[in-house]
Formats: structure tokens, C-alpha cells, sequence
């Protein structure tokens, strides 16, 4: 380790920095980072010459020492301006967070993969210097999306460096201080922009209380599911889901996840569409949009739902199924079925109460996001629109319409001969999951939040 020992002169030299503004702070740091690669590059072995052109070399301790000076003083005016970013006033903000899911293994950090949006957005905020570490960010997440999984609305709440010296959500903490007279918060959406990467993006913020949890506080979650129209019936569909509207326990339309103490599992669903979105409703290449309104879900809610929904518009199931599957004292055990695909599911909007939150967009932030999304649009269109060309001809060689764009889209092996849900081997009911895990002494029973998502 290095022994570092301030002289006065350096320490007066440290304590100036306090009087730079944030861009010369910014400039001061981005030149120490490249006088830490030059000396690394500097210190680095050298690739082993020629055996006939090896020499011994004296070691040469003046070189060696020096080195040390200046790997010193690197060190101690790089960690002088940590500690200096460190004392500015916080702020406790919501994020909006835009992320194309595909390729991510869910939006929760995994201690197996550091391929999640989680991981991503923290690695942006530590390399910005918005925060000193996630343990003392005071920082809660709105929905735990899993992999595959997209999001519009994803929001967190967290605290935040700030310019400012007071507003609403800013406070200094013992031993920070703030600059007094600043006026222009921290610009935090374009700032992280520049370092996410492409498929994930912050698209607004909004200053709020300190006590206000992104998870515990929204109102409201909205869920988009994208799906072909294929041969599905659309009004079967749209009748059959009338019936999940209201508070109901829906134990037979998720995945029960006794395993972490949940126990309870109803839920209430606000308001659910069906809706076409290209202009030609008729083609079975149509995309239709599932809008699924509620305050909170349970794990894997909306792929079981619609799953069953698709079974109804094939003709599969009578749009009363839903209703049997909702009746949990004549039907405790789930039947078991495939969940539909999590690539078409987008966590669209997490709604708050317009006093505690005020969204703030920033124009040329915006032009920036649009810029980067059309670039993945007109990739996936192209594949698309290639696929669909390729289609075109095939059909053209065939007689019969096939209809199997739902192929894909429902887990599990499609059977030749339809077996009705009621019909089929049923899982474990509630209260014998219960028995199970408690007997193993694996869970505490504890009843879930109610706005737990």
C-alpha cells in the first residue's frame, strides 16, 4: 500500500477544488482518469524480446520511486474529488426508465448474469457520479419485470446528486454541504443517456418527497401484450376478459410463489382493451394490442391471462372459463397450461398521484431517445418486412390459409387432440403448497403487500 503524506502546499492546492464549477470538475477528473491509463500503460511488462536480444538490466530505483510520487499524487487528487462530489446536496427523484427487454435476463440484478437493466442503469449512475452506492441510495424499483421482459414506464425511485441547495426532494446530509445560489438542477436524464446502452434509456424524471417509494406509492401499473390476430377471435376474446375486471383471487390465472411467503393473491384489475392496431383489421398479420389496467400483479398475471384468452379466441375454451377458473372455492387447483411468451409484454406506465409527481421532460433529451429507438425500429421492421415477403411467395405455392402465427407465442407441446382445461391434471392447491413449505420449515407465512406488484 501507499503511505500518502499531505504537505500543506498540496493540501491548499485540494482545497481549491472546491471553488471549480462542475464542468472544470468534470474536465479535472476526465484528465486524472487519462493520467491513470498513460502510467498503466507505462508500468505494463513489456512483451518478452528475442532470447538473443535479452540484456540484463539494472534496476533502477530513482525510475521505480518516481513512479510512486506520481501514482500518489493521482491518487490522492482523484480521491480529494470523490470526496468533493460526494458533499453535494441529494435529491430524492423518480426515474422513467425505457428499456427493450429481449435480450436481458429481467430487469432485477442476478448474482449469475450481469446482463440486467438493473445492473445496467447503477453501472450508468456509479460511472456518472449521481450517487455514492446503491446501499445508500435509498432506492426502490416500481415492478420486477423478469427476462424478456420490456418496459415503457419503468420507474425508480432513488437519491440523487444535486445543484441545488433546496427545492422539493433536496436535502443535505450529515457531513455534505451544498453550493449555495445554483438554479439549474443536474441534468440527470441526458446525462445517463450517454452511457446506457442503446436498448435502455431514461426518458424523464421528476422531483419528489423523500418519503415517496416508487413501489409502494403508484397508483396504478399498465401492461401492453403485442400478439398477431392469426385466427384468434377477437370479440370471444374481448367478452371472455370482461369478467377479470373487479377485485377477484386470482391463485388459478398466475404462478403461486408460496415459495417467498405469498399466500394471498387477490388483485384488482381497473380496465382491460383489445384493440387492433395496423388500419387492415381482417389480415391475420394484423397486430392486435391487450391493455391490461391494474394497481398491482402477481408473478407471471398477464401471461397466464392471456394464454387463456388466447384459448378463447381459437375456439378452444367458452368465454365462461375465466370465470370458472376465477371461482376458487369450486376450482382450488390451477389446471395446468402453458403461459404465453414474455418477448410481447411491455410494463407500459406506472402511474402517481399528480401531487407527488410531476414529470419533466427535456426536449433535446427526447430527440436523442427517438433517434436511438428508430434505429432499433428499423432494424427489427426490416427483418420483419423481409420474413413477411418471404411468406408472401410460400403462401402463394399453397392452397390452404395457414394460420400459425400464434406458434411460438404459448409454451408447452400442442397436443393433436384438445384437452379442456377442466379436464386436465390440476397442480397443487394453495393450502397444500402452504402445508408443504412450512412443514420444510423454507417460509414464515406472511401475507403480501397489497400493492406489492
Amino acid at each position: 500500500m501507499f503511505n500518502i503524506k499531505v504537505n500543506p502546499r498540496k493540501a491548499k492546492q485540494n482545497l481549491d477544488l472546491q471553488s471549480l464549477s462542475k464542468e472544470e470538475l468534470i474536465d479535472r477528473v476526465q484528465q486524472l482518469e487519462s493520467h491513470v491509463i498513460q502510467l498503466r500503460n507505462l508500468l505494463k511488462p513489456k512483451s518478452v524480446p528475442d532470447k538473443h536480444e535479452m540484456k540484463q538490466k539494472a534496476f533502477d530505483h530513482k525510475k521505480y520511486v518516481s513512479y510512486i510520487n506520481i501514482f500518489e499524487h493521482v491518487i490522492l487528487n482523484f480521491y480529494q474529488i470523490l470526496l468533493f462530489i460526494f458533499r453535494y446536496a441529494k435529491r430524492h427523484v423518480l426515474l422513467q426508465v425505457a428499456y427493450v427487454g429481449w435480450d436481458y435476463a429481467g430487469f432485477v440484478v442476478q448474482e449469475h448474469t450481469e446482463k440486467t437493466i438493473e445492473a445496467e442503469v447503477f453501472k450508468a449512475l456509479e460511472k456518472t457520479r449521481l450517487l455514492e452506492s446503491r446501499e445508500t441510495s435509498n432506492y426502490h424499483r416500481c415492478g420486477r419485470t423478469d427476462k424478456g421482459v420490456s418496459s415503457f414506464g419503468q420507474a425508480i425511485s432513488i437519491d440523487l446528486r444535486s445543484n441545488l441547495s433546496e427545492g422539493k426532494g433536496v436535502f443535505i446530509p450529515d457531513g455534505h454541504q451544498a453550493k449555495v445560489g445554483n438554479t439549474v438542477e443536474i441534468d440527470y436524464v441526458g446525462i445517463l443517456n450517454k452511457v446506457l446502452p442503446p436498448e435502455i434509456r431514461m426518458i424523464a424524471w421528476a422531483p419528489i418527497n423523500q418519503s415517496l417509494s416508487a413501489r409502494f406509492d403508484c397508483r396504478q401499473r399498465t401492461y401492453h401484450y403485442y400478439f398477431p390476430k392469426a385466427n384468434l377471435n377477437i370479440e370471444r376474446m374481448r367478452v371472455a376478459s370482461q369478467s377479470l375486471i373487479g377485485e377477484h383471487d386470482f391463485r388459478n390465472l398466475c404462478k403461486m410463489d408460496v415459495g417467498n411467503g405469498v399466500i394471498k393473491f387477490d388483485r384488482r384489475i381497473i380496465d382491460i382493451q383489445i384493440e387492433a392496431i395496423d388500419d387492415d383489421k381482417t389480415n391475420s398479420y394484423s397486430m392486435i394490442r391487450l391493455k391490461l389496467i391494474g394497481q398491482a400483479f402477481l408473478w407471471h398475471q398477464v401471461r397466464c391471462i392471456v394464454a387463456i384468452l388466447f384459448l378463447i379466441g381459437q375456439g378452444k375454451e367458452e368465454t365462461t372459463i375465466i370465470q370458472e377458473l376465477l371461482d376458487v372455492e369450486r376450482n382450488p387447483r390451477k389446471p395446468q397450461y402453458g403461459m404465453a411468451s414474455e418477448i410481447p409484454l411491455n410494463l407500459f406506465t406506472c402511474t402517481y398521484s399528480d401531487d407527488d409527481c410531476q414529470w419533466i421532460y427535456d426536449a433535446e433529451s427526447l430527440r436523442y431517445v427517438i433517434s436511438g429507438y428508430q434505429t432499433l425500429w428499423a432494424e427489427n421492421s426490416i427483418k420483419a418486412t423481409m420474413i413477411k415477403e418471404m411468406l408472401n411467395s410460400l403462401e402463394g405455392l399453397v392452397d390452404d390459409k395457414i394460420e400459425s402465427q400464434l406458434k411460438g407465442l404459448v409454451y408447452g407441446v400442442e397436443p393433436k387432440t384438445y384437452l379442456p382445461l377442466m379436464e386436465r391434471q390440476k397442480c397443487e392447491s394453495l393450502e397444500e403448497r402452504i402445508h408443504v413449505y412450512a412443514k420444510r420449515q423454507r417460509i414464515e407465512v406472511i401475507e403480501t403487500d397489497a400493492n406489492c406488484p
